[in-house]
């Protein structure tokens, strides 16, 4: 997250317009991008078509078999369950529910985060000191302890209610980098000129405001995913999501529940957590990326090579 914020003390980032496909070569160019966007695309492979990737002998995951507890095998590559569940079947088709989880909360997180912060930086007045107090109270609020009441007292179990609990407790920290970054383009010429055409609040925000801040509302994006899936898998670890769901979180649940190490299966509990461990690594260099895309001062220097002196 830290880098989140140095891009948001960025000077004006977005403002300088790109050439067509610059933010692409930019992408490219950049070795964290590339790294954390193929890890990226791997997971979405993994959610979108689970199957490609499974045994046709082990399709359904949650089918319950005679071999439990069994160590990794050329039929189980991963070991089984208590109940003789493929762990590999399991990790593999809990990704969708752990990408889902990443993307609608760090959308809905991010989405906030642009809705309280722009307004409160371009409205001014009552309206920004009424919105930068609902900003500060979240802010110094324990999260993860209020996560863990919400979840169990909203509805424990409930997608959803996980879902809606980490867009609620993640994004205060996004709206200040937004109001921050608002509030640097509000006198500035291009808006001058829009108030001057007599254009509407709403059309000046959507149209000339959030496309300069594009740059840090992506990074502000992959860390609110960042945060929300690291959130979830602890939650579901604690068993406050649904046991009978397949996420990686849940598979560490049981894996904690069933004793997997004290049994000697240490791929059981291992594996999710690597698995979250690489989308959170995804993100987070992804995050950095756009960072150092947006804000040219945290690019690392590149040495040249000296001239062979004659």
């Amino acid at each position: 997250m830290s880098a989140v914020v140095a891009g948001a003390s960025a000077p004006v980032a977005g403002v300088s317009r790109r050439p067509r496909g610059g933010l692409l070569r930019a992408i490219l160019r950049n070795r964290k991008a590339v790294i954390g966007a193929c890890l990226l695309l791997l997971f979405v492979l993994l959610a979108a078509f689970p199957g490609l990737f499974v045994p046709g002998a082990h399709h359904d995951p949650q089918a319950i078999g005679d071999m439990p507890l069994q160590g990794p095998s050329g039929a189980h590559w991963l070991g089984t369950t208590g109940l003789g569940q493929d762990v590999y079947a399991q990790l593999i088709y809990s990704t969708r529910e752990s990408l889902l989880i990443a993307v609608v909360a760090g959308a809905g997180a991010t989405m906030l985060s642009v809705l309280i912060g722009v307004s409160a930086a371009y409205l001014g007045g009552l309206a920004d000191d009424g919105l930068s107090m609902l900003t500060d109270i979240f802010l110094v609020l324990p999260t993860f302890p209020l996560i863990i009441v919400l979840a169990t007292y909203a509805g424990k179990g409930n997608l959803t209610v996980i879902v809606v609990v980490l867009i609620l407790t993640g994004w205060s920290y996004g709206a200040r980098q937004m109001r921050a970054q608002a509030l640097s383009l509000r006198n500035r010429d291009f808006l001058e000129s829009a108030r001057v055409r007599g254009e509407r609040r709403s059309y000046i925000i959507v149209v000339e405001v959030l496309p300069t801040m594009i740059s840090l509302i992506v990074a502000n994006f992959l860390g609110a995913a960042l945060y929300s899936v690291l959130t979830a898998a602890g939650l579901q670890f604690l068993g406050l999501g649904d046991p009978g769901s397949l996420s990686w979180g849940t598979m560490l649940y049981w894996a904690q529940n069933q004793g997997a190490l004290v049994n000697g299966l240490p791929a059981w509990a291992l594996s999710p957590g690597l698995a979250v461990a690489l989308l959170g690594v995804s993100f987070a260099l992804l995050n950095y990326a756009f960072d150092e895309i947006s804000n040219p001062a945290l690019r690392p220097v590149r040495r040249r090579r000296a001239k062979p002196t004659s």
